[in-house]
């Protein structure tokens, strides 16, 4: 029987047969063969003995958080409590870009800044729907619940940026648990302890645990010059250019001239390195 995992707890995986749910385990011959089964993997399953019996090519995977068939991710952005990080969000985004994700991006807690933080952050969200990003304020409940109809989407962004608190505004029925902002830390606690699947306005939601940082191994340089799509608007005279200390590179005179956003090429020079 063909069905998909929505919860993991311990070695129990929760699989939706077209409704029914079944608590499954998964057979040894994974752990030999070095496969992890994951929240959105689609699966067969032997409904008697309640095993998982194969998994099916992904279309796509994320390593933190653990996830699999993602059609677009919700990039969950504080920026107040914990402070707008635009060294994290453009990991986030070059994480979805890499795996195909549609990247979309919320800001919360936008009523804690003041008139010149407001002026500040407002020439970031221009910025990024400039280059192509979808870019929401958490009290456009109206406008974010749009965005989920025939999508698996993924919740993401830093611990304490008000993921949960979003989902239990859009659903109170869900009653996700939502935790303080640790003053000594300057991050949340984390409050989301495992992945879930849950079907939102016409589509499936994947709320999971926060973090603080995110590292990139194995992945190809060129995949993350790739990733940051304003680039390609400013083609170097060598294509392999890498925009680091080459001769002539376009991409490097449009962040001089203010057309690339410092912060971004930045960044792009941190993931990079």
């Amino acid at each position: 029987m063909r069905g998909q995992i929505i919860k993991i707890i311990s070695n129990l995986y929760t699989v939706n047969c077209n409704g029914k749910i079944y608590e499954c385990h998964s057979r040894g011959k994974f752990r030999k063969d070095n496969i992890t089964p994951v929240v959105g993997d689609y699966v067969t399953i032997d409904e008697k003995d309640k095993y998982i019996l194969e998994i099916e090519e992904r279309k796509n995977r994320l390593i933190r958080p653990m996830v699999s068939n993602i059609d677009q991710g919700l990039i969950i952005t504080s920026v107040k409590v914990p402070d707008f990080s635009t060294n994290l969000l453009d990991k986030l985004l070059t994480l979805m870009e890499i795996n195909n994700v549609e990247a979309i991006i919320c800001f919360t807690k936008l009523d804690l800044l003041n008139e010149e933080e407001k002026e500040k952050i407002e020439k970031y969200i221009a910025y990024y729907q400039k280059i192509g990003y979808r870019v929401y304020k958490n009290d456009q409940i109206d406008d974010i619940k749009q965005i989920f109809k025939d999508k698996v989407t993924v919740f993401t962004g830093q611990t304490g940026s008000g993921k949960s608190t979003l989902l239990n505004r859009l659903d109170a029925k869900l009653n996700l648990e939502t935790g303080e902002v640790s003053k000594a830390l300057g991050r949340g606690k984390h409050t989301t302890r495992h992945v879930e699947l849950v079907e939102l306005f016409g589509g499936k939601v994947l709320d999971t645990p926060g973090f603080s940082s995110l590292e990139f191994t194995s992945v190809d340089k060129t995949a993350i010059r790739d990733a940051f799509v304003e680039f390609q608007d400013y083609p170097c005279k060598f294509k392999d250019c890498m925009h680091l200390n080459e001769k002539e590179c376009a991409v490097r005179d449009a962040v001089q001239e203010g057309k690339i956003l410092e912060s971004r090429y930045n960044n792009y020079k941190k993931i990079i390195q």
